[in-house]
């Protein structure tokens, strides 16, 4: 095992390093315990001689609620941020398109920043791993208004679409990086809490992203949806730089790189990208049985089959390390998350479209007919945060959250297709606050399995499933959208005209939504109900979706949360202890009362 170590000798009966393993894999050096007597007395074993000692978060009880209150805030800002620009465009998009001339454009802007924030999710995790969680999170939010400030001040449709990439590149990072950050700066039981803060900014930033795009669209310009991250990304780097403190490796950056699992991540972008171009693609640019579509899903499910078999059998410090896929709750939690991801987005994605297409609400209207659905999850999301913290139990609020969401999206497909205030209003609250407790609570469930030093890849797994969630989210919802558009065609063709009905067909329905309004009477009520028969269909398969997400959290179990504090020392040294630990025998199914969860946070 020494000779996988940069700087061993290779021997095979070395003594020395023999010596090093054994104490390795009984030590729990590497990780900093926050109570006050040893906050900074641990050190480990085999620390290179040159790495400098570095001031690490503070204990909890230690750190000020002020010094906690900035932290979160600056957390806070950065993942907003990057929530706020995956919406709003949505009400700019036509704008831009006109501005440039380029109609192509119009599926791109938003794809692009989507496509760079998925692919790479998962690599943001590792990196901060070895370079360490404020470096890297420091790298993503300046990725980030790099790309913001190339968006502002693009001159052709493809400068801006290139700049979006660049933007969704950083995004990724300055989503996932806050939340591994509160793994390192509270104890499991706290996490709740702060998780629950952050899902519910990030929902609150993505249901006022099209309303802040429409009035800046409006009335300044709409170079201001990119322009308005400046200031305040700023801000929020500053205090990240002064105020947050976690450990630094110091890892240099020639060894930092030679670490890096290049094969792992260029497999996991790689695939990521064939199948998400391929569903964006199906139905819109190609149809579903052409060549290119077909070849980009299957491609890319092939190479991610390839990424699986590598990082098991090859790669020596994983992007994704297998070992945290040997717990039932993690492969539960990671499966729902998805289906959670699909409800959810379904909800907020379809619903401004009934807004404006069956009840003739604007752009700006539709995102404020919204505010229930999302500012009930918002709200309930923080309750839950407590509940957890209060309770130490996160079983509950996955279960019942997916058992209410089911019934309130089981209520949308009795909406209709007239202005029914009180159950647009009721429906949309029940479906908020059902949605509410799986933002985070099973990434609890998940981080309350695993080891320390796999928090990172954990937590940057789970944002990926929920980033693979949204995106087939709006390919499946817009598969059954059109087909159940294209099947209404002979009975609109009868009453509208060929003509007129062919500009709601399943291909241009969405696109048409003004074109309601320019109708007649009689026509519009046809039309209108077409669109909202459409949506109740759509509406009806996320609720089966979210049930199914109900089915897999049966298989969640209850384990006890620790109340302590215990910070992972980033950089290669650990990353070489984490190399040590595949030797030893895990723990599958241990119930939690005969594995002390402290040692698990």
């Amino acid at each position: 095992m020494a000779s996988s170590i940069p700087g061993s000798t290779g021997q095979p009966n070395n003594s020395a390093a023999n010596v090093i393993n054994q104490t390795d894999m009984q030590d729990d050096s590497q990780q900093i315990k926050t109570s006050p007597t040893n906050a900074n007395s641990s050190q480990t074993s085999t620390q290179d001689l040159d790495e400098k000692p570095d001031p690490i978060s503070l204990p909890e009880a230690g750190r000020t609620k002020f010094q906690t209150a900035v932290i979160m805030g600056a957390l806070i800002m950065s993942l907003f941020l990057s929530a706020l620009d995956s919406t709003i465009v949505t009400t700019a998009v036509p704008t831009i398109v006109s501005h440039f001339n380029a109609p192509s454009g119009y599926i791109w802007i938003g794809s692009a920043y989507l496509l760079g924030n998925a692919s790479v999710v998962p690599v943001w995790g590792k990196l901060s791993d070895i370079f360490g969680r404020k470096q890297t999170l420091l790298l993503a939010v300046g990725i980030f208004l790099l790309g913001s400030l190339l968006c502002a001040i693009s001159r052709s449709m493809g400068m801006l679409i290139a700049a979006r990439a660049i933007q969704g590149v950083g995004g990724g990072g300055a989503v996932v990086l806050p939340n591994i950050c509160v793994s390192d700066l509270f104890s499991l039981k706290e996490r709740g809490m702060y998780f629950a803060l952050l899902s519910s900014v990030w929902a609150l930033a993505s249901a006022l992203g099209p309303v802040m795009g429409g009035v800046f669209t409006s009335r300044v310009s709409w170079r201001w949806c990119f322009y308005i991250n400046l200031p305040f990304g700023g801000l929020a780097l500053g205090v990240l730089v002064f105020f947050l403190h976690l450990h630094n490796p110091r890892t240099p950056l020639r060894q930092g790189l030679a670490a890096i699992d290049w094969v792992g991540n260029l497999l996991i972008m790689g695939g990521t990208l064939m199948i998400l171009m391929g569903l964006q693609f199906g139905g819109d640019k190609f149809p579903w049985k052409s060549a290119t579509v077909i070849c980009l899903i299957v491609f890319g499910a092939v190479v991610i089959a390839l990424f699986c078999i590598y990082e098991s059998r090859f790669a020596v410090y994983p992007v994704m390390p297998p070992r945290i896929f040997q717990y039932r709750n993690t492969i539960a939690a990671y499966s729902l998350s998805i289906t959670h991801a699909m409800g959810f987005l379904g909800g907020s994605y379809w619903l401004p479209l009934y807004f404006q297409a069956v009840l003739g609400a604007n752009s700006l209207l539709s995102g404020v007919y919204l505010l229930p659905y999302v500012v009930s999850s918002s709200f309930a999301s923080i309750g839950c945060g407590f509940f957890i913290k209060k309770t130490g139990n996160f079983r509950w609020p996955i279960s019942v959250g997916l058992f209410v969401m089911t019934i309130g999206f089981g209520l949308l497909t009795y909406l209709g297709d007239k202005p029914h205030w009180d159950r647009i209003i009721i429906f949309q609250i029940i479906a908020g606050l059902g949605s509410s407790t799986n933002f985070q609570a099973p990434l609890i469930a998940v981080l309350a399995n695993v080891e320390p030093q796999d928090s990172g890849a954990a937590t940057a797994a789970y944002s990926f499933a929920r980033q693979i969630g949204t995106s087939v989210s709006v390919v499946i919802g817009g598969v059954v959208f059109s087909n159940a558009m294209n099947s209404q065609q002979g009975h609109l063709r009868s009453v509208l005209g060929a003509q007129i009905a062919s500009e709601f067909n399943g291909r241009d329905a969405s696109a048409s939504v003004q074109k309601v309004a320019g109708l007649s009477t009689d026509q519009r009520k046809i039309v209108r109900a077409a669109y909202w028969d459409a949506l109740q269909k759509m509406f009806i398969l996320y609720a089966c979706v979210v049930f199914v997400g109900l089915l897999i959290s049966l298989f969640i179990r209850q384990v006890k949360l620790s109340q302590e504090h215990v910070e992972y020392k980033t950089g290669l040294q650990s990353l070489k202890k984490e190399d040590y630990g595949k030797t030893k025998e895990t723990d599958k199914e241990t119930p939690p009362d005969e594995k002390s969860a402290t040692d698990r946070t």
